[in-house]
């Protein structure tokens, strides 16, 4: 039988992660079985396994009984930042999306440690390739992305989740006056973000005037790094494991806020630090 074309074979999406290993250790395993069925959605999956069928819907005042401020994070890790942030802030839902199964198991103890808020549900999913079907547009208040993969080469950035394609995802899905967070422990990589960032005329810097992180850092800043637009630490996302490895190494690290149109609408959850 004659190999397929290169035109009939079918086209892989471009992902911005790797999968790795899904074995859980011992306390992990422990964790998914007692706590998967309370906090992780389980939703029918469409083509491939991170992503859902195209009928899927999350409806978040059914998944939380409430209508709350909704919380969106992409790439949640081992859950340091969600569980914190619901058991912290009970006033709002948290929606945390995640591909690697033993972080989400590592995130389902944490939760529990932290007190088994209720406000908080997990997705295993690609949010890329996920949330525009999945989530009603106008529902997110904030949407935090916080240390992506910086995909260093430049053939990869292609695989960078902060690009135009995921703002076409999620800007539909910004509340009015929702607000975006990131954060990056790499220049280079900040740099690309505010490029994206800045061009999109329907977001605005929350912090225009604001400087650059103050120190050195041990990775290369571009030369035409902006001087000014860089948010303060964000106080609601906690000191991560991650985040004090880049200190570690002596990266700096890079935050930065913008809110989508219509910004006296629907203000985010949290205004104190807000202009």
């Amino acid at each position: 039988m004659p190999e397929p074309s290169d035109a009939s074979r079918p086209q892989r999406e471009i992902v911005s992660f790797v999968r790795r290993g899904s074995r859980l250790s011992r306390s992990r395993q422990d964790a998914w079985d007692r706590l998967a069925r309370r906090y992780v959605l389980d939703l029918p999956r469409g083509e491939r396994d991170t992503v859902p069928d195209p009928a899927a819907r999350i409806d978040p005042a059914a998944v939380f009984g409430r209508t709350a401020p909704l919380v969106v994070e992409i790439g949640s890790g081992q859950g340091e930042n969600i569980a914190a942030a619901a058991a912290a802030h009970p006033e709002r839902d948290h929606l945390a999306f995640e591909v690697y199964i033993p972080g989400i198991a590592q995130t389902l103890d944490r939760i529990e440690r932290a007190g088994s808020p209720d406000n908080v549900r997990l997705v295993p999913l690609d949010a890329l390739h996920s949330l525009a079907t999945l989530l009603p547009e106008r529902s997110i208040h904030e949407l935090w992305i916080y240390f992506p993969d910086p995909w260093h080469k430049s053939r990869h950035h292609k695989r960078r989740l902060v690009n135009p394609p995921l703002l076409e995802v999620v800007l539909p899905l910004l509340a009015p006056g929702g607000v975006l967070r990131l954060a990056t422990d790499w220049a280079e990589y900040a740099g690309h973000m505010r490029s994206v960032l800045d061009a999109e005329p329907r977001l605005q810097n929350l912090h225009n005037d604001s400087p650059r992180p103050a120190g050195t850092t041990t990775d290369q800043v571009p030369e035409d790094l902006p001087e000014l637009g860089w948010a303060p630490r964000y106080e609601g996302r906690v000191l991560t494991s991650f985040e004090r490895k880049a200190g570690d190494a002596g990266r700096l690290v890079w935050d930065i806020a913008f809110r989508g149109a219509a910004a006296s609408v629907a203000p985010s959850p949290d205004e104190s630090e807000h202009p």
